[in-house]
């Protein structure tokens, strides 16, 4: 509960700039699931080419443009 001289912006935390420790490793929000189990061995492969992606150009989202940009690197095309 707040004090009277508290506001909610006095209990805000920073977590940009907060330090986590450097023992901690630092987890990447996904923008699909963290786990490639159960999918076929296409899905994996396209699935793995979209995280080496975003890990490559630092980015947490992907636009469909960049998703078929993968996708034709993996040599599939329009038929």
């Amino acid at each position: 509960m707040l004090q009277a001289t508290e506001t909610p912006v006095d209990q805000f935390v920073d977590r940009r700039n907060y330090d986590v420790g450097q023992d901690v490793p630092v987890r990447e929000r996904r923008q699909f699931s963290n786990s490639h189990d159960g999918l076929t061995p296409n899905a994996r492969e396209l699935a793995v080419a979209i995280d080496e992606y975003k890990l490559r150009h630092r980015r947490r989202f992907i636009t469909f443009e960049e998703m078929l940009s993968v996708i034709e690197s993996l040599g599939y095309a329009k038929a």
